[in-house]
């Protein structure tokens, strides 16, 4: 077979490649004359096969092919300057819906070597845009929804202690009186974490902005006379799911407000920190006074509700809960040493 009758047998081929793709598709001259189109491309946007072949790309069907930017890109793929990869585009016809495609454009040897031949591959994507637009209107509807129930539970939580602090003023016994400042400090705690929560994105949280404004929150509630007592906070910039923040954050709030109501007594000041560090699935959550120490005997504070939490909390996380002289002060120390089912929870950054 000589050279001439092979190179017309590749063209044959290439064009019969074309006509029979179940892929919308268009064999175009450098000049962007139609040689050949895809059975497929004429259902699609339900063109005449037989009107196809010898005209412009211009002059498919009434006119929508007429894009100047596509006959740019066009020209600049035969001129062998471009390569048209995923390029969208809008197709407009009159009295029918608008279609999104996505086009791919490349120069083919078909055996020709004297003329440039394209290939130009068409795919409907409007389905697959409105079904993303769908899923975005959901994502935001479901966060207006999120924020709605947020902000009600924000202000649910502030009425609940606004009671509870009214209740307080009217009662004349004093145990009852301080049960109802327990729980007004508590309501207003929980608050303060449910007010973090609502901020996070992604379903993590940064321990150390965390604790801050967590720690900034109990201080504004508990504290009457910031320059004689203090919370401070030093934690690296580890993250946790969210779930894991919540019981972290509560383990905090019963442990701060048990060093203010017990640890300073007689001290003109008093200082608290809070810290947290992580290494892998290692990590530690300390909180720490410089107030009168541990006591013992019957001077020792009876174990009431916070502890029960912490101790709860503590179990719940897998961890180690350790109470030790700070000299002075006390520390209390929850520590979590390697286990895969706290790991997938914490992770650090680098």
């Amino acid at each position: 077979m000589s050279k001439t009758s092979f190179d017309h047998l590749e063209a044959a081929s290439t064009l019969a490649v074309v006509v029979s793709s179940h892929e919308p598709l268009l064999f175009l001259s450098a000049d962007q004359v139609i040689i050949a189109a895809s059975a497929s491309f004429c259902r699609a946007f339900e063109i005449d096969p037989v009107t196809l072949p010898g005209r412009h790309l211009s002059a498919v069907g009434n006119g929508e092919w007429a894009m100047p930017n596509l006959a740019s890109l066009l020209k600049a793929t035969a001129a062998g300057s471009a390569h048209i990869e995923a390029y969208e585009i809008d197709l407009i016809r009159q009295d029918r819906k608008i279609r999104n495609l996505v086009v791919n454009a490349c120069t083919l040897d078909d055996g020709d070597k004297d003329r440039i031949r394209m290939l130009l591959a068409v795919t409907d994507v409007t389905d697959m845009r409105a079904e993303a637009r769908i899923k975005d209107d959901l994502v935001r509807e479901k966060a207006i929804l999120l924020q709605e129930v947020q902000h009600r539970v924000a202000n649910s939580l502030q009425i609940i202690a606004s009671v509870l602090m009214q209740s307080a003023r009217k009662v004349l016994s004093e145990e009852v009186r301080g049960h109802l400042h327990n729980a007004h400090h508590r309501v207003m705690s929980i608050a303060a974490v449910q007010k973090q929560l609502s901020t996070s994105l992604g379903g993590e949280v940064g321990i150390r902005t965390y604790l801050t404004q967590l720690c900034d929150s109990l201080g504004a509630s508990m504290i009457a006379d910031p320059d004689r007592l203090s919370i401070s906070v030093i934690a690296d910039d580890s993250a946790v799911k969210a779930e894991v923040s919540v019981s972290l954050g509560l383990i905090v709030t019963e442990l701060v407000i048990n060093a203010l109501k017990h640890a300073f007594p007689d001290q003109a000041t008093g200082r608290i920190e809070v810290g947290y560090l992580a290494k892998g699935s290692n990590w530690t959550l300390s909180v720490t006074d410089n107030g009168i120490g541990m006591q013992a005997g019957s001077s020792a504070p009876k174990a009431g509700l916070g502890t029960g939490i912490v101790e709860a909390l503590t179990k719940n996380l897998k961890c180690e809960l350790q109470m030790s002289e700070a000299n002075p002060g006390t520390a209390v120390t929850i520590s979590h040493r390697g286990s895969a089912d706290h790991q997938e929870g914490i992770r650090s950054v680098a």
